[in-house]
């Protein structure tokens, strides 16, 4: 057996699926004020002053501090099933077809969060790596449980999940920085091939 690993925001969508799930759950107009609320915080994001872990933690945390794990387990339901499709490669769609069609064991491994990606994923019978939120008494407290799943953290769950070796060829799709040591596990890797 083969398996491929697909980051997911950038790689099998064309947007953002943060920004998009925000918009969708809060409204475009919240989503925008938020975002010059937070400008300051993005700057030294930008500066490396904010590590990327926490600037997410911070940008979660503006728009959904205090939300129950219920209503974000519903909101992140009705978004992979109704939403997700919109923002998709159908070149990234038609990669995964062939290799579930070549019975090949397909992963996605996304800094994003696990409660908009599951449902989408269930779907289609793909595994799930991904960032997970801390809820404290079913609120969500603002901080992820667990690291963010984005660089170096990415390969390390990878290598908690399978035992790599038992893989006659690994591949692995990404598009950006925080993918390198993703795209550094596989046999055969491709950068930004879908667009």
């Amino acid at each position: 057996m083969n398996l491929a690993l697909f980051d997911f925001d950038g790689t099998i969508t064309n947007k953002d699926s943060l920004e998009e799930f925000i918009k969708f759950a809060r409204g475009s107009s919240r989503y925008y004020a938020g975002l010059l609320y937070l400008a300051p915080m993005l700057v030294l994001y930008k500066l490396h002053v904010i590590p990327n872990h926490r600037a997410k933690e911070i940008f979660l945390s503006h728009y959904f501090k205090d939300v129950s794990e219920r209503e974000f387990e519903r909101l992140g339901e009705e978004y992979a099933l109704t939403q997700i499709n919109k923002i998709v490669r159908p070149k990234a769609i038609k990669a995964i077809n062939e290799h579930q069609k070549n019975g090949d064991a397909v992963t996605i491994v996304s800094a994003s969060i696990n409660l908009w990606l599951k449902a989408w994923c269930q779907k289609r019978n793909i595994t799930l790596i991904a960032t997970e939120l801390e809820f404290e008494n079913g609120v969500f407290n603002g901080r992820f449980k667990g690291h963010n799943c984005y660089g170096p953290e990415k390969a390390k769950r990878v290598k908690a999940l399978y035992k790599l070796d038992v893989f006659k060829t690994i591949y692995a799709y990404g598009d950006s920085s925080g993918d390198r040591e993703l795209l550094k596990l596989a046999d055969r890797s491709f950068y930004k091939p879908f667009r």
